[in-house]
């Protein structure tokens, strides 16, 4: 009886040591994999090294997919974490909270949505032709701004990320919102005592009494801007040429389109690291602010 006893905690953690295999064991397999040349249709693997590494960090593509994933990730900082928190204060003060159910519902169905049905629905809001967005340009006497916003290399990448914020801004509004519900009445109470206006309480009291969902949101941010593949994959394919390739995208059609496996796991190794490195970085200044806190 003593004996199972001290087998019994083992027994509960297996089922989280057996997922963690499963989530691990791809991932350095992928690691071993970016060190051979070797395709789908080839039963055999060259040991190649670093090469594969070299080539990466010569090619011009890469560097094109990296920069538009660092513009992803710097307009999605901007437009979902600090839109949110604006959207969120908003909702939560005491002049509109009352109609806040109705608004929470209209920011949030976007993310409910399908992200493949919303990209193709962009597709028809772009379309240079019939697309609603160059219509309403029409409308208001901007003809001169109208273009196939998806086939010109200049704003197809811009095009691409503002669908993303489209979608996920209501996600972080109702992050920010959940923290600024755990913040006390009586600061906001004694600010408008003292006569602070809106934007004075919220630079001083929502945006300091949200840090550390700050932190959250920006991390699920950058990760996701450093993953994202279906909108630009279904909007413009990584086009046109290579002007909103990104490092998924890039990834897929090297492994499925140019069956160059080896080198597809070495952009996968470099996605990985980077997202790796985000959440280091980001761990560290939580804790550094929880400490200072």
């Amino acid at each position: 009886m003593l004996k199972r006893n001290k087998l019994t905690p083992y027994l509960y953690l297996f089922p989280a040591f057996a997922f963690l295999l499963l989530v691990y064991i791809p991932i350095f397999q992928n690691i071993w994999d970016s060190l051979y040349e070797w395709s789908t249709f080839s039963p055999d693997k060259v040991f190649v090294g670093i090469d594969n590494y070299v080539h990466l960090f010569k090619d011009p593509v890469f560097y094109q997919a990296l920069k538009n994933n660092i513009l992803y990730a710097v307009i999605s900082i901007i437009f979902q974490v600090g839109g949110g928190l604006i959207v969120a204060a908003v909702l939560e003060d005491k002049l509109i909270r009352k109609f806040s159910p109705f608004f929470r519902t209209v920011y949030f169905l976007p993310v409910v949505v399908s992200m493949t049905v919303i990209t193709l629905l962009f597709t028809f809001f772009y379309n240079p032709e019939v697309g609603l967005l160059n219509q309403v340009l029409k409308m208001i006497g901007l003809d001169s701004l109208a273009k196939p916003w998806l086939g010109d290399s200049n704003t197809a990448i811009y095009a691409v990320i503002a669908v993303s914020q489209w979608q996920s801004i209501g996600y972080i509004a109702m992050l920010y919102i959940v923290a600024i519900q755990k913040i006390s009445p009586e600061l906001y109470e004694a600010a408008e005592i003292d006569g602070a206006n809106k934007f004075k309480m919220f630079f001083h009291i929502t945006v300091p009494q949200t840090k550390e969902m700050t932190f959250v949101a920006v991390i699920l941010t950058l990760t996701g801007a450093f993953t994202v593949f279906n909108e630009p994959y279904i909007l413009t394919g990584g086009g046109p040429g290579t002007s909103s390739e990104v490092l998924s995208t890039y990834l897929y059609k090297t492994a499925f389109s140019k069956d160059m496996m080896g080198y597809a796991s070495s952009i996968a190794t470099v996605i990985l690291i980077i997202t790796l490195l985000i959440s280091l970085v980001q761990m560290k200044v939580f804790k550094t602010g929880k400490e200072d806190a």
